[in-house]
């Protein structure tokens, strides 16, 4: 085996996470071993200017020479060490290491020599491999995840002297396991059996326990590594969803960065859910370093995990999550490369973030708008992301720059600095967190809200009426139920109406809630009508109920309601007034100019990076011919932009940092206009006034 003497190995610098800003994984088939070409990953590491690695090192497969019993090693490793070769190529181009295990399931000799590890359904019995036979399933409340794998971490870290450890699928089996240690467990702290299925009776406990249970285990895992190397870690994949799944008290004490598993889109999903996990973590840990995992195959249900996905849906994926935040790392599944159609775009994307990063790096992303993230793990209702999608979509094409701000981290002091919430359908909030929604709009924030947001309460329970009914000057007449061929009409002259020139009525939605209000309306429903025969497709009745619902607070603030699916109806349908609606609600409820906007043609995603005395404007450039199918075949070239920035000075220095040329800018009234004449897939626009 390798030792530290060998590697020369250093004691790691506690800045690493920071420094470590382009990340390459390899992660090894079994097989690997027998023909993997370590020179031709050393070169792509060099090439992309990649600075940290993630190599595969243990857990259901060794890919070195371990001396641990059950410690499966690859067949194919003979007396090599793929592992240990690679750890010190990466060392000696200068690069931060990290070994990544997956503890998940177990081989057929492990299981039948500790069955106490393995997952177990209702009935005691072992969790066969889904996906291939022969192979069994962990649970991460017993012996296997809390010792074994914890010796086989100390082992890695006190071998190679890595920088970290990343564990994928560390939680073991995803569903409840009925585990003798994992039933004693829960009785023991809660006094309850297991809940029967998801959702059954204790399954607010069951949500509640697991997730304390895995922040043990992850600060178990962080103490073993650390005790070896102070300055290493332990960080787990905490896969799409950010930090959800652990207990925030015990996972931001250890957690050092956190590494999105969102590796590329899945069907038709939109271009820009990439930055979309930037701003999903930085709403939990707004301050944590966080790396997007982009595959260079494609993500669909059908796993075709050894392939490789349009070159320019794969540079997109990376430039769109690193501008807004979430930092480029590319996986390689199988260390063989038949199709290398991935390379160039990966080399190409890193590239542009090295390229930007001097600049980039000091900065803060910064927004007026904030959109409410709602948690989702364990809810006891079940739900999608429609809402989320429409809303986002909405404010992408209205070219509003806006971050998330989770329901888990919500408080007066952190809305504070956003001018308007969006909430796209928080249904489930507590009596604690519409009040403090309730202070933030005492305060002179303003809240766009829609469709059945604080109609439960965190329990699921629905209410008699909207937990933040007083805010957005609305009570509760009808719950909501379906409806078809619905149409809302503009009844009041407002800046709402802006738009809409030419018609005095829009599509309305497909699920609409009656209410009633005393506050300005500018769009009521038109009562049902038929939508066949179509002889019989005519209005009835005039407008009655409300639709659309303004208010203008004493504190400053504004508050837009809309009693129907407003959201999840553009993202289904996108109807161009659904989305002009959105745009135009959370225009008004800001009630200002923004700091920042960006002026032109095309989809672009926009984020905002801020220092004390300069801000960058980032634009990604979505535009392609298939932008709302998802795949990406070709970004078309931008036509020109216009950006106008609020500055102190009238002599602000500005350049374009990706085509690497300094331009005039425009200063009237304390607005800095600049206009980029036109962009590839990324364009940063540098305003700089500390020299002014």
């Amino acid at each position: 085996m390798h030792t530290e003497h060998e590697n020369q190995v250093v004691d790691s610098d506690p800045d690493w996470p920071l420094a470590a800003t382009r990340w390459a994984q390899i992660t090894l088939a079994e097989d690997d071993p027998a023909h993997f070409d370590a020179d031709f990953w050393l070169r792509l590491m060099r090439d992309s200017k990649a600075n940290a690695t993630c190599i595969s090192a243990g857990g259901y497969v060794a890919y070195y020479p371990t001396q641990i019993e059950y410690h499966y090693r690859s067949k194919f490793l003979g007396d090599t060490d793929p592992f240990g070769t690679l750890v010190d190529g990466a060392r000696s181009l200068g690069m931060s290491v990290m070994a990544r295990v997956d503890p998940h399931a177990i081989h057929a000799d492990a299981a039948a020599a500790h069955p106490e590890w393995l997952a177990r359904d209702r009935d005691g019995n072992p969790i066969e491999h889904w996906a291939y036979p022969g192979v069994w399933l962990t649970c991460a409340f017993t012996p296997y995840h809390r010792d074994f794998v914890t010796e086989v971490i100390r082992e890695i870290v006190r071998e190679y002297g890595v920088d970290a450890v990343f564990a994928n699928r560390w939680e073991g089996y995803y569903g409840i396991s009925y585990s003798e240690d994992a039933r004693r467990s829960f009785r023991d702290e809660t006094g309850l059996e297991l809940p029967a299925e998801e959702h059954a009776e204790g399954w607010p406990e069951y949500v509640a326990w697991r997730r304390r249970r895995l922040g043990d285990l992850v600060g178990i895992w962080d103490q073993a590594v650390r005790d070896l190397r102070p300055h290493a870690r332990f960080v787990p994949n905490l896969g799409a969803l950010a930090a959800r799944d652990l207990a925030r008290d015990l996972a931001e004490p250890v957690a050092p960065l956190f590494i999105i598993d969102k590796q590329g889109r899945h069907g038709i999903e939109a271009p820009w859910a990439a930055g979309r996990n930037g701003k999903r973590n930085r709403g939990v840990f707004p301050d944590r370093p966080v790396r997007l995992i982009t595959s260079v195959g494609p993500e669909h249900k059908y796993r075709w995990k050894d392939s490789v996905a349009p070159p320019e849906e794969t540079k997109t994926w990376i430039v769109d999550g690193f501008a807004q935040g979430a930092l480029p790392w590319f996986t390689k599944f199988n260390a063989s490369v038949p199709d290398q159609r991935w390379v160039q775009p990966v080399v190409e994307a890193f590239n542009l973030h090295a390229s930007v990063e001097p600049v980039l790096k000091d900065l803060r992303i910064t927004a007026e708008v904030a959109l409410l993230d709602p948690t989702r793990t364990g809810q006891l209702r079940g739900g999608d992301n429609d809402h989320e999608d429409g809303f986002y979509h909405a404010l992408v094409e209205a070219r509003v720059p806006f971050e998330f701000v989770s329901d888990q981290a919500m408080t007066v002091e952190r809305l504070s600095g956003f001018k308007v919430v969006v909430l796209a359908n928080a249904e489930q909030l507590s009596d604690e967190q519409c009040a403090i929604l309730r202070s933030y709009v005492d305060g002179g924030g303003s809240l766009v809200a829609a469709y059945q947001s604080s109609l439960y309460d965190e329990n699921g329970n629905q209410r008699t009426d909207f937990g933040l009914g007083d805010v957005l000057g609305v009570r509760l007449t009808e719950a909501s139920r379906p409806a078809q061929n619905n149409y809302i009409a503009m009844t009041d002259a407002h800046p709402l109406n802006a738009g809409f020139e030419g018609t005095t009525r829009i599509i309305g939605g497909t699920h609409i809630i009656g209410v009633e209000s005393d506050a300005v309306t500018p769009f009521r429903f038109i009562p049902d009508f038929p939508d066949l025969p179509m002889e019989e497709v005519y209005q009835r009745e005039a407008p009655d109920k409300p639709a659309v619902i303004c208010t203008e607070n004493a504190q400053g603030g504004r508050t837009v309601y809309f009693p129907f699916d407003l959201g999840a109806i553009f993202w289904e349908a996108l109807q161009s007034d659904h989305g002009r609606l959105i745009g135009n609600a959370v225009s008004w409820a800001l009630g200002k100019t923004p700091e920042v906007t960006v002026d032109g043609a095309g989809l672009v995603d926009v984020a905002v990076h801020r220092g004390e005395n300069e801000v960058a404007v980032a634009l990604v450039n979505l535009t392609n011919p298939m932008a709302m199918r998802g795949a990406i075949r070709e970004t078309l070239p931008l036509p020109p932009q216009t950006v106008s920035i609020a500055v102190p000075t009238d002599r602000p220095k500005v350049r374009l940092l990706v085509a690497g040329v300094d331009l005039e800018p425009e200063v009237v009234d304390g607005r800095a206009e600049i206009v980029i004449p036109t962009a590839g897939l990324l364009e940063v626009v540098h305003v700089d006034w500390s020299q002014a």
